[in-house]
């Protein structure tokens, strides 16, 4: 009989395996030492034989283990032993140095030079003065509040992004919380509703309300006025973020499995236990522009006054104007709105949506900042950026296309201690942050990395003011466009005011048209304030009237 190659080692293991067994009887009972680690093996090819789900294990027994071995520390081998300092999967290891640095309060200069490739196409870079300026005070601020606002706040220009508790551990929010109230900045609750960590850590909280609305819902899953009121009036929130999408997954609800649902998770969302938890895609207290912009001044009225905002990330162009429309026929606005990225981050997410759904941030915030100027309403209302800035360039070039403050996610979990193992959805972090593993967890020192998270944004801020300076700028909300260079290729580069311009305030509302902008037109005709339906067009590409000919595109 002859053995395939393929099943030597298994026939190795086998025959020393029951060779060790007789030499028990035979020769010594030391032998049952190796007997304890063969025979398991020998078992263990068997079964591989006989099972029926993997083929390579049938086919390789024993030694087809190394593979799935190989692949569950493939992440840790990348990051350790293969990634370049510039390779981003997603966040660079010169990214997370940097983070960690300024973390713990340690040396955050680099020798010898940039490793950037400066002439490579996608390069951008921060033009600086012959006269820059000293900002001794790094503390920033920016006056979120409208005419309607009644309890405005003066919120940090970096605050930390929407991370739910139940994505992320109990002490993971609390240290993350700690910090921002030694920080004096605000931490995003997330969908998942208030925690007892996010109250005591005492910090500022953006309190969230989704589609789930956790923490204001009736036990249908509808929204409930005397519950967010009640929960609204804490003094520890300072502002409500209506969530429409999230950069990571725009239009994807979730589901928490009732076998993860814990008693404080339970607590903190308001649902009970032993059931599946539903977010759905869309919210259920409206369903059409008018219908968000009035849910925004209900939300204003029912929490005395606090500013009311929402999140979303950009996709169809024409929706995002029908809002405006809103805003323009009711007289509500929002005090703010928060411009999420399709680089943004989640515990979990469909790879078709993290890789190909949603506009990515500087075009987000970009056409948010333009859609606004050409209605006369940009000055009204403050803008927030999210979608991996972790770095004081991020902030910056984020203010120069039109935001008023940058939150951050993975940057404040770096800070923590996040390693980018990019196990966030097998509850098996390895520090202890995006798990609810009761042991897992407690490796997290609340008291050491709130520390870390309120020095981390301290030096943000003053590498900020530095760069600012450099400028020439008192302030680095001065930043323009025109600050930032970006390469296109090779050898060609434009001024920021060529890629991302300011176009005209009040364009969309003037009677005279500006030919450059006849995209901006047409979709502003499409917008309708009373739904988010597109009106009905012809099948095949829609032909712009005001175009060139030949120049043709699909309405959206």
């Amino acid at each position: 009989m002859i053995i395939p190659p393929r099943y030597t080692i298994f026939s190795l293991v086998v025959l020393a395996a029951i060779l060790s067994l007789a030499a028990i009887f035979l020769i010594s009972p030391w032998f049952s030492l190796v007997a304890v680690l063969l025979v398991p093996l020998a078992l263990l090819g068997i079964h591989d034989l006989m099972q029926t789900r993997h083929a390579i294990l049938r086919n390789y027994p024993v030694i087809g283990h190394i593979r799935f071995l190989i692949e569950n520390f493939r992440p840790e081998i990348r990051q350790y032993m293969i990634e370049g300092d510039q390779d981003e999967l997603p966040f660079s290891r010169q990214a997370r140095a940097l983070v960690y640095q300024r973390a713990k309060g340690a040396e955050d200069k680099r020798p010898f030079g940039t490793i950037e490739n400066v002439y490579s196409s996608g390069y951008s870079w921060l033009t600086h003065s012959a006269t820059p300026m000293h900002i001794p005070d790094s503390d920033f601020r920016v006056h979120i509040g409208g005419k309607d606002c009644r309890q405005p706040y003066d919120a940090s220009l970096y605050n930390i992004s929407a991370m739910s508790f139940g994505a992320l551990s109990g002490n993971a929010i609390l240290a993350l919380n700690k910090g921002a109230k030694k920080g004096g900045f605000a931490h995003d609750t997330g969908e998942g509703g208030i925690s007892r960590y996010h109250r005591d850590g005492g910090g500022d909280l953006i309190y969230q309300v989704a589609s789930g609305y956790f923490g204001c819902r009736n036990d249908d899953g509808s929204f409930s006025r005397e519950k967010f009121a009640k929960t609204s009036a804490d003094p520890q929130i300072k502002m409500i973020e209506i969530k429409l999408s999230q950069g990571a997954k725009p239009g994807h609800g979730g589901m928490l499995p009732a076998s993860k649902i814990s008693a404080e998770i339970a607590e903190a969302r308001g649902i009970p236990m032993g059931v599946d938890c539903i977010s759905p895609p869309a919210h259920s207290t409206f369903s059409t522009p008018i219908g968000l912009i009035e849910f925004v001044g209900e939300l204003r009225a029912l929490s005395n006054g606090k500013p009311i905002g929402f999140k979303l990330c950009i996709g169809h162009r024409r929706e995002f104007l029908s809002i405006i429309k809103a805003m323009l026929k009711t007289g509500i606005l929002p005090d703010f709105i928060v411009i999420d990225g399709a680089e943004g981050g989640t515990g979990a997410a469909p790879v078709e949506f993290a890789n190909r759904v949603g506009m990515p941030m500087l075009e987000g915030l970009t056409f948010v900042h333009n859609a606004l100027r050409g209605a006369g309403l940009r000055d009204q209302i403050r803008l927030g950026a999210a979608g991996k800035i972790i770095s004081a360039y991020d902030i910056a070039r984020a203010f120069a296309l039109g935001a008023d403050w940058c939150n951050s996610g993975r940057g404040f979990m770096f800070a923590i201690g996040c390693i980018q193992a990019q196990s966030c959805h097998t509850n098996k972090c390895p520090v202890g942050i995006a798990t609810q593993d009761q042991t897992r967890q407690k490796a997290l020192d609340v008291a050491d990395k709130s520390e870390r998270v309120a020095r981390f944004h301290r030096n943000t801020m003053r590498a900020l003011a530095e760069i600012a300076g450099a400028a020439g700028l008192s302030d680095p909300r001065d930043f323009m466009p025109y600050h930032f260079m970006f390469r296109q290729k090779d050898s060609v580069f434009l001024d920021g005011n060529e890629v991302y311009p300011y176009l005209p305030d009040g364009f969309l509302l003037a009677d005279d048209e500006y030919p450059e902008l006849a995209d901006w037109y047409d979709r502003w005709e499409r917008a309708s304030a009373e739904s988010f339906a597109p009106p009905e067009i012809p099948f095949g590409p829609f032909g712009s009237q005001r175009k060139r000919p030949g120049i043709q595109e699909r309405a959206v």
